[in-house]
């Protein structure tokens, strides 16, 4: 049995009248860039996060780096986020010619340590960027807390949490601003990039609109440095079907994480934490192994795929040598990296999948 670490295929499959048919209207309306159907999805995305504001950018990279300079965020600033996180959280602050300022992450959760932020505020600090990784919530209340008390911006990287919820909010609208991810593999994925910024914070929404079409409100009348990073007329059709199927889709995706929590709980692998009051989405379904490698390699030969994220955290990144941090720094971050990994989920997964990828998990152990 061969088996994926994500399918993409079967999803479309699932629903390729509706994504054909809307994919051929917008080929015949010839209409490609910022129309209809960008503004129906960005008024649909603020709705469905409990948002003002959606502003649809060409992807969650730029979403992240047009919210910080939205926010004036620059030279000489520091943004405090996580180094247990895919590299554009980070890079994004130095693109905007800011400072990370790396926290260590809680063990269990593989979310910023809430209780070591405030340790690294200095006078320079501007922002707390908190990962929602791999779809699970950060404790916001206490980010919020912290926020307040320093007047800094919270900017909410949930790249991977589209529709989680923390104390029945969704994530996108507790922050001062939301960026996402359409990226293919994404819960809410397109058929190539695409982000969207969301926000309840309406002084900014003319800028972001600026500036993802080269610093201008009016056409050929550029009045600052803008990007060109506006999402597709194509790929928001398709993504307004996809989010129809979302919470479907995730309560999916919730149902066969419960499912191998369940079947692998006896096992000497530690299976995804859920902290109280939050609704996770289960972009990745990550666990930790002290045989990590060895396992990946047995489930390979078994036709399972996995996937190791991250295998360096970013302060120990070839890029970021300049900012001095050392290994052992960050000792929570550098453990997972060395023992985490992702199984197979996604709402297409068969249940005999994955009572074949339980089996041979199992079936590792026992000859242990």
């Amino acid at each position: 049995m061969e088996i994926n670490l994500l399918d993409l295929i079967k999803q479309y499959k699932s629903i390729q009248n509706e994504i054909d048919s809307v994919v051929l209207k917008v080929l015949e309306r010839g209409q490609y860039i910022l129309g209809p159907n960008v503004e129906a999805f960005e008024e649909e995305i603020a709705e469905f996060t409990g948002t003002n504001h959606g502003i649809g950018v060409a992807n969650g990279t730029d979403a992240l780096l047009l919210t910080l300079k939205a926010y004036d965020i620059g030279e000489g600033d520091e943004v405090i986020t996580t180094p247990f996180t895919f590299f554009a959280t980070a890079e994004v602050i130095s693109q905007a010619g800011a400072i990370p300022v790396f926290v260590d992450i809680d063990k269990d959760t593989y979310n910023m340590d809430i209780n070591k932020i405030e340790e690294n505020i200095t006078e320079k600090t501007k922002a707390i960027i908190p990962v929602h990784i791999f779809g699970q919530p950060v404790d916001m209340d206490k980010v919020l807390e912290i926020a307040e008390k320093y007047n800094l911006i919270v900017i909410e990287d949930a790249c991977q949490a589209i529709g989680a919820e923390y104390k029945s909010k969704k994530v996108g609208s507790i922050g001062h601003a939301a960026c996402f991810s359409f990226f293919p593999t994404k819960n809410l994925g397109c058929y190539g990039d695409g982000g969207m910024i969301v926000t309840s914070d309406n002084s900014i929404v003319e800028k972001l609109n600026m500036l993802r079409f080269h610093g201008q409100r009016v056409k050929y009348h550029n009045e600052m440095l803008g990007y060109n990073s506006r999402l597709d007329e194509i790929q928001a059709a398709m993504l307004r079907v996809k989010l129809r199927y979302l919470n479907e889709w995730n309560n999916k995706r919730n149902y066969l994480a419960k499912k191998y929590n369940e079947k692998l709980i006896n096992l000497p692998l530690k299976t995804p934490k859920e902290i109280d009051n939050i609704k996770h989405v289960y972009h990745l379904y990550i666990v930790q192994s002290e045989e990590r490698d060895e396992l990946i390699k047995f489930l390979k030969k078994s036709g399972i795929s996995t996937g190791v994220y991250y295998p360096i955290p970013l302060h120990l990144q070839e890029v970021y040598k300049s900012l001095t941090y050392k290994e052992g720094d960050f000792e929570n971050s550098e453990y997972c990296s060395k023992r985490t990994f992702a199984l197979p989920l996604y709402p297409e997964l068969k249940e005999k999948e994955q009572d074949y990828i339980i089996d041979k998990i199992k079936e590792f152990y026992e000859n242990k």
